[in-house]
């Protein structure tokens, strides 16, 4: 079975010019922060906001919290500037925003590595476009820097004129795509933001549809919403126990020379125990980030 990554159920966005939050980011309960140069950083400032990110980032005191970096395209005028701070400043990943083919991101990996990047930084690669939809498949086989595949839904839905509705029957086209891109290559897939932070039904609706589609977490844009994205993609104490029958029965029916079994009148054969592994694997994670952090369980 496949090492389980690193959980991130809860992935927020924080303003790279905004100190205080990138403060506040280190004792957040978020499996990871992006700390962002793009979207959410005016133009003024993205100078100042790159050289308080290499800072933050120098500086530590993240603890166990996955870092992203998302830096501006590169047909800015700050991408490539960007990308050659971000190559060293300490950053587990970064971000590479409105990508719609394998050219920009073996682009942004070479300047990485023309700036010296150690072989652990990640590339991510936001799926925002109607034509990077189409094009995920060769966007998460662009390279082997390629960690994670983030849903841009907000701009997608502008691109395709597509309705802002609950049940996100508009985006699942594109959504079922990229997570099929991200599993084909071994990517993390991670669901795009829920812009409306005061609705809290509608944001459970869709992190219980997202994990049903087979992403790993979701992104976020207010504190508010990292505990119920951590209870939403984690599995709980029922598909835990559920999960550790599976693999104990598997394993006593293969002692007595069965490649299947029965438990509880449900088949249980090689395809459910690897799934059974993975959720008992993706909880011990889950529970040693907790403890890494200090949170109460």
């Amino acid at each position: 079975m496949a090492a389980t990554p690193r959980p991130r159920r809860s992935v927020l966005y924080m303003p790279g010019s905004n100190p205080r939050a990138i403060e506040k980011g280190r004792s957040l309960p978020a499996d990871a922060l992006i700390l962002d140069l793009e979207d959410a950083v005016a133009p003024d400032a993205k100078e100042a906001a790159r050289a308080q990110i290499a800072a933050a980032l120098t500086a530590g005191g993240f603890g166990p919290r996955e870092l992203v970096v998302r830096v501006n395209g590169l047909d800015t005028p700050w991408g490539r500037d960007d990308l050659a701070a971000m190559a060293r400043a300490g950053a587990d990943a970064v971000l590479l925003p409105k990508v719609d083919g394998p050219g920009p991101v073996r682009e942004a990996v070479a300047l990485l590595e023309a700036n010296g990047a150690p072989a652990g930084l990640a590339v991510w690669c936001m799926v925002e476009t109607p034509l990077g939809v189409l094009n995920a498949k060769e966007i998460a086989g662009s390279s082997p820097r390629m960690a994670a595949l983030v849903m841009g839904t907000s701009d997608l839905a502008k691109d395709l004129r597509a309705a802002h509705t609950r049940d996100r029957l508009p985006m699942l086209t594109a959504l079922g795509l990229c997570v099929l891109a991200a599993r084909a290559y071994g990517l993390a897939a991670l669901d795009g933001v829920h812009l409306d932070i005061q609705d809290d039904e509608g944001f459970a609706f869709a992190c219980r549809q997202g994990r049903e589609l087979g992403f790993d977490g979701k992104t976020l844009i207010h504190p508010r919403t990292i505990d119920a994205a951590n209870a939403a993609f984690a599995p709980d104490e029922a598909e835990i126990a559920w999960a550790r029958r599976v693999v104990a029965a598997h394993a006593e029916a293969m002692e007595a020379g069965r490649a299947v079994t029965l438990l509880d009148g449900k088949l249980v054969e090689l395809l459910h125990v690897q799934e059974a592994q993975r959720l008992v694997s993706l909880a011990e994670a889950v529970r040693a980030l907790t403890v890494q952090r200090g949170e109460s369980r």
